[in-house]
């Protein structure tokens, strides 16, 4: 259908990365949505399963970028949203693939769209993949009181209360809708956040130009939740969620909300290396309860320094402070498998 007024064209980019059946799923429910103008085109950042076969197979109708390599969640996407910019696309929507989608979500977004205030961000009411009326994400916020970010509704069952147009700190890149136009005026990801954290940089950076973050409630989607990362308790996730809400931070909060973090840094360091040391309480001679302690305490600290998460821990501080970002060092990727033989 030709572009029109009514119906702008509508960008839909999906990022692969080794993720067939999660894409081909998310695919099969993107090709019922209700929207007559959207184009699809999923990004595959260098997969090294049959993904491309796969999806080339299956729906041969779609543009199939190739990056080549893991470029991670922002250089990825900023492959498809180069792509779209190019090719008149009116808005686009980063999307993830281990989502399934209403088949009204377009609709929803293009509705509010035009009774919000112009350039605004859209993102949808977003509940869990396996506990479908469960929400994961009704909004996000920052908590100025636990230095932390926190999913409006998150694991509270749908209601009234989260049925109404909302007004937010960021929207998740899970499902991420913006005027082409805003991407312009805004720019691309970050790539040196490469995974988490992009997304979210990226809204404050818009809205510190004027742009507002609003999630429609009629626009639904489910998800699976962290594919990416192979779960949210690994040290993969560990490793970037720490390091990149530093590098956040120091771009967009104040200098003693910054101050506050790096002393939790500092407080976590020191529990992973220097664990508390105490001696017992004990009829047994000082110097046999200081050798006990002593040995106790060594033991903590190396049981410390070879458990996976605290690993990850200590190498996302590192680097941190010393400047790297981009991808995690290959060490991170193979503590996950550490992780599940323990």
């Amino acid at each position: 259908m030709e572009n029109n007024k009514d119906n702008p064209t509508i960008y839909v980019i999906i990022l692969n990365w080794n993720g067939k059946e999660d894409t081909l799923e998310c695919l099969a429910t993107v090709k019922q949505l209700d929207y007559p103008n959207y184009k699809l085109v999923v990004v595959d950042n260098g997969s090294t399963d049959d993904s491309l076969d796969a999806i080339a197979r299956q729906y041969p109708d779609i543009t199939l970028l190739q990056t080549g390599a893991n470029l991670g969640y922002a250089g990825g996407n900023n492959v498809g949203i180069r792509w779209a910019l190019e090719h008149d696309a009116d808005y686009v929507l980063l999307l993830n693939n281990d989502t399934v989608v209403a088949t009204d979500l377009l609709s929803a977004f293009i509705n509010a769209e035009k009774l919000l205030p112009v350039g605004s961000i859209l993102g949808a009411k977003i509940f869990f993949h396996d506990e479908p009326e469960k929400l994961w994400f009704a909004g996000g916020q920052w908590n100025s009181g636990s230095n932390s970010f926190e999913h409006i509704g998150h694991g509270q069952p749908d209601s009234t209360e989260f049925n109404r147009v909302t007004e937010v700190d960021y929207i998740t890149g899970c499902a991420l809708f913006a005027g082409a136009e805003t991407f312009k005026e805004v720019g691309l990801l970050d790539e040196h956040f490469f995974l988490s954290y992009e997304e979210t940089d990226w809204c404050y950076r818009a809205r510190a130009s004027g742009h507002k973050c609003i999630v429609v409630s009629d626009a639904k989607l489910w998800h699976k939740i962290s594919s990416s990362f192979g779960g949210a308790d690994t040290p993969l996730f560990n490793y970037f969620m720490i390091r990149n809400k530093l590098l956040w931070a120091k771009k967009h909060i104040s200098r003693s909300a910054r101050i506050s973090l790096h002393k939790e840094s500092l407080r976590t360091l020191r529990r992973i290396i220097l664990p508390i040391w105490s001696i017992p309480e004990t009829n047994a001679p000082f110097l046999k309860k200081l050798l006990w302690s002593l040995t106790t305490w060594l033991k903590t600290m190396r049981r410390n320094l070879a458990d996976p998460i605290n690993q990850a821990t200590l190498m996302a501080l590192r680097d941190y402070y010393l400047g790297r970002f981009g991808d995690c060092p290959p060490k991170v990727r193979t503590l996950r498998w550490q992780q599940k033989k323990a």
